[in-house]
């Protein structure tokens, strides 16, 4: 499938210049409504595990085409399906059409208490079990896939069959600053001149500790994290542990899409920032790809920020997603 770039870049503002401002800033900026109506329900894990996710069925008065089409969206480090990026995506696929679910990992949002395993960066697995199931759900629909940073590696590892393949997969996929190279990304977070991004990963990290702590899934003080150290020793303490790692190299080796690119033939839209403040370009430029990839490396955006002024709400990246949506759902209509 050949699929083109937006018309637009991303033109950042002159008080969001930096990679550094973009991602502060496009994570406060406000956001297009969007007030639809959404079911709850629950996704079974093969380990006894569930998930929950945010069903939008949509409008009668949209439909896209002949087939139906199902988004899957899948939120980043420390988020749940209530934030911004996962509400704007679900706007973008009702507009358009599609039944969206929007998917909590495991203990996350309204599915906290319902898993005892963790979610990080490898969870290609969970990823799988939830694109099985919403092809049970509905088996004639176009299924599209979107991640953001966290889950977009996942998302990408999932379409390779790496950490635990082969896995179910969707018919396309859109995957948003994926930190394919994990020990590379974990050396720039961890690094003192990005302490802040560090502390507001740590932050939504350490309380997902709390919780579990409080809910009785794992016992209170058996993982000794706290606020003042660096994700990568967090990693060390708490995801590889409880994820199956020897450590967080071993975490960060075999959980890296990286590896598994070439492998990849769905059509897949990779799009990413090169001013990303912990996500090395190079990596991308480097890599090699599958016959189904193609990667938009946009100049500015930062690390899910894209503030752009000649977008309503600044938003590029809706702008962009809806774009690459629209060419996927033209080639399967």
């Amino acid at each position: 499938m050949k699929l083109t770039r937006p018309p637009l870049p991303c033109l950042p503002p002159r008080w969001a210049k930096s990679g550094y401002l973009q991602s502060l800033f496009g994570n406060y900026l406000s956001a297009p409504p969007f007030s639809a109506p959404s079911e709850r329900t629950e996704i079974d894990l093969p380990d006894g595990d569930r998930l929950v996710a945010r069903v939008f069925a949509p409008p009668p008065e949209v439909r896209t085409g002949k087939r139906e089409v199902v988004l899957c969206g899948f939120h980043g480090l420390g988020g749940n399906c209530d934030r911004h990026y996962m509400r704007r995506i679900a706007a973008l696929g009702h507009a358009r059409g599609c039944t969206v679910y929007s998917v909590n990992h495991r203990g996350c949002g309204e599915g906290r208490g319902l898993a005892k395993g963790i979610y990080h960066s490898g969870v290609a697995a969970d990823l799988s079990a939830v694109f099985a199931e919403v092809r049970k759900r509905h088996p004639q629909a176009l299924l599209i896939g979107i991640g953001f940073s966290l889950s977009a590696n996942a998302l990408l590892l999932c379409l390779g069959d790496g950490h635990g393949g082969p896995h179910h997969k969707p018919d396309a996929a859109i995957a948003i600053n994926p930190p394919i190279h994990l020990s590379r990304c974990a050396d720039l977070i961890s690094a003192p001149h990005h302490r802040i991004f560090n502390l507001y990963f740590l932050r939504g990290c350490v309380r997902y500790v709390r919780e579990r702590e409080a809910d009785g899934l794992i016992p209170k003080g058996r993982y000794p994290v706290h606020l003042r150290m660096s994700l990568q020793e967090f990693d060390d303490a708490f995801t590889a542990p409880l994820g199956g790692f020897r450590d967080r190299n071993d975490y960060y080796q075999r959980s890296s899409a990286l590896p598994h690119l070439p492998n990849i033939t769905q059509p897949t839209v990779i799009i990413h920032a090169e001013d990303d403040p912990f996500i090395d370009p190079r990596d991308f430029q480097r890599a090699r790809y599958g016959s189904g990839i193609h990667l938009h490396l946009e100049r500015h955006g930062g690390h899910l920020g894209y503030v752009s002024a000649n977008q309503p709400y600044r938003r590029w990246l809706d702008y962009a997603v809806g774009h690459y949506l629209d060419q996927l759902l033209d080639a399967h209509s």
